[in-house]
């Protein structure tokens, strides 16, 4: 049976005590279902409420100005989800046609 890195340091050499994982390298102890709770709680939905994975691709709703440029993401232009990071401002990090890798907020596109 293998077991999950350390969610701290990464670490490879984890032991188990009866439902605890415990890392030895840095001394975090968890529990792996709650950890798994954890992850599964963070969602990142579109304008339309669909929700929103690493790989989909997406079209903008509205025309958005890229700061500190003069050049403006038109509506229908088109990205793909590179990954999804938690943050107030920004939850998608894409692959914009014509513009490059920028940080999208989730409630100006849509799912294509």
């Amino acid at each position: 049976m293998s077991l999950p890195p350390c969610p701290q340091c990464n670490s490879k050499f984890i032991y188990q005590d009866q439902s605890l994982l415990i890392c030895p390298e840095c001394a975090h102890e968890w529990n792996p279902s709650e950890q798994l709770a954890e992850i599964e709680l963070f969602t990142v939905k579109d304008f339309n409420g669909t929700l929103l994975n690493e790989g989909d691709k997406v079209t903008m709703i509205k025309d958005l100005k890229i700061k500190s440029s003069s050049q403006v993401l038109k509506v229908g232009t088109k990205a793909v989800i590179r990954r999804i990071v938690e943050g107030k401002d920004h939850q998608l990090d894409c692959k914009v046609d014509g513009a490059g890798e920028m940080m999208v907020t989730a409630k100006f596109v849509k799912k294509a």
